[in-house]
């Protein structure tokens, strides 16, 4: 009787504690559940969701793989201002899965903790980064590899990877290296888009192709093929890409001091010619637009990535067409973020750090410093308001606290802000 008696207390006793542990799993993130069902339709063009292209990397090298504890480190600081949307790039190296498994921690760490991803899976071209001959028209064997590791993340992911993109400016043609025709990253769409209706994938995940607007039908007509046609179909939307910084070297027409504005103050012209490229990213976003509603198609449109320098020691710095500077930087993201919130649209903003391994034997190239912060934490002219509203108080990155470039002097800022070239004409389209 007795052992009948022990037996009946250890059952009660296990059933006690399976009890406490259910119901501790089912407390211990709240938002958990939530977070699951929010979807791509939800947070994209939505400003409360600000987006954001990132890369970890702090060192010349990608063989140096960010931590865990450094991946978070700069969760923190993101989600201090408010960004909840990330975008990355491939599923080849360890950063993406990494990601993933920072801001799981995070989010188990604290149940107000909130971030999503844009999960890039890179695709080349036949041959592309070897010593063969390239072949546009087939593409890379580690292609499906590499789509298969994607669809794996999101599915061991779903509170987090709202977004997979295929490709990353794989079909312009000016990325001679790896480009592919559209053909190919239709033939991936159409896989991702099947697996969602197999319910191998959320049906909520939305799937696109990030690329350049003329590689969306808004440039040249070469682009114009039926092949993309079947693909803006196949797409959830569109992540388009536009660079004006860029233009001011390749292609200037906007870009500079035309006429009367010469008399302007320095400030004024800078001003006037900035206002003009945030106009040419529109246009080039537009022309999009227009694109596909030639064709019958509506399709929302988000910017992929879009961003402005800070310094160049190239073509765009102080020996070229002086556009690289923190404070043109810090005018280009303002009207940037204003204008794609305004069109209820999402701007994964190129991007969060400087990341050194981009031009590694070139410190001074310009594709080392699009970041918002530099490599060891230091905020943009951009971002010092958010410093002096305490925002990134407490927070570090490489252990060094969050402080603003050039010690906070804005008259040593201004020593190397360039003033744009004087143009004597400008077309009447811009």
């Amino acid at each position: 009787m007795r052992a009948t008696k022990h037996i009946l207390i250890l059952i009660l006793l296990v059933f006690l504690v399976i009890s406490c542990k259910n119901k501790q799993s089912n407390t211990q993130n709240p938002n958990q559940q939530n977070q699951n069902e929010v979807t791509a339709k939800d947070i994209l063009g939505n400003s409360k969701y600000l987006a954001i292209s990132y890369g970890g990397y702090r060192k010349k090298s990608r063989d140096f793989q960010p931590s865990i504890e450094e991946l978070k480190e700069d969760m923190k600081i993101l989600h201090a201002m408010n960004i909840r949307i990330l975008r990355t790039y491939n599923v080849r190296l360890a950063h993406t899965s990494n990601i993933l498994k920072a801001i799981r921690e995070l989010k188990n760490e604290d149940a107000n903790f909130e971030m999503y991803m844009m999960v890039g899976a890179w695709i080349d071209c036949k041959n592309a980064w070897t010593d063969q001959p390239l072949n546009h028209h087939e593409e890379s064997e580690n292609n499906a590899s590499e789509i298969d590791r994607a669809v794996a993340l999101a599915q061991e992911f779903p509170d987090i990877v709202k977004v997979i993109a295929v490709g990353n400016e794989a079909m312009v043609k000016w990325a001679a290296s790896y480009f592919v025709q559209p053909a190919v990253i239709l033939k991936w769409v159409n896989h991702l888009q099947a697996l969602k209706k197999k319910g191998d994938l959320s049906k909520d995940l939305w799937i696109t192709s990030s690329d350049n607007f003329a590689s969306w039908g808004g440039g040249d007509p070469q682009y114009h093929v039926e092949d993309l046609t079947k693909l803006i179909e196949a797409v959830d939307y569109l992540s388009v890409h536009t660079y004006p910084m860029h233009d001011t070297h390749y292609n200037p027409i906007f870009w500079g001091v035309f006429g009367d504005e010469t008399e302007l103050s320095s400030l004024k012209r800078i001003d006037i010619a900035m206002n003009r490229a945030k106009t040419y990213a529109v246009s080039q976003s537009d022309s999009v637009a227009s694109y596909i509603k030639s064709l019958g198609i509506n399709k929302p449109i988000h910017i992929g990535e879009t961003g402005w320098a800070s310094f160049s020691n190239g073509y765009y710095g102080a020996k070229g067409s002086k556009a690289t500077d923190e404070y043109k930087e810090a005018i280009f993201y303002n009207h940037i973020r204003e204008w794609t919130n305004e069109a209820n649209m999402s701007c994964f903003y190129f991007e969060a750090f400087d990341e050194p391994w981009k031009d590694a034997h070139n410190s001074g190239g310009s594709e080392n410093h699009f970041g918002l912060f530099t490599v060891d934490g230091k905020a943009k002219y951009v971002l010092w308001d958010l410093v002096d509203k305490g925002v990134f108080e407490g927070l570090t990155r490489g252990g060094n606290p969050i402080t603003k470039t050039y010690n906070g002097n804005k008259e040593a800022l201004f020593l190397e802000v360039e003033l744009p070239p004087v143009k004597k004409e400008i077309t009447k389209n811009h």
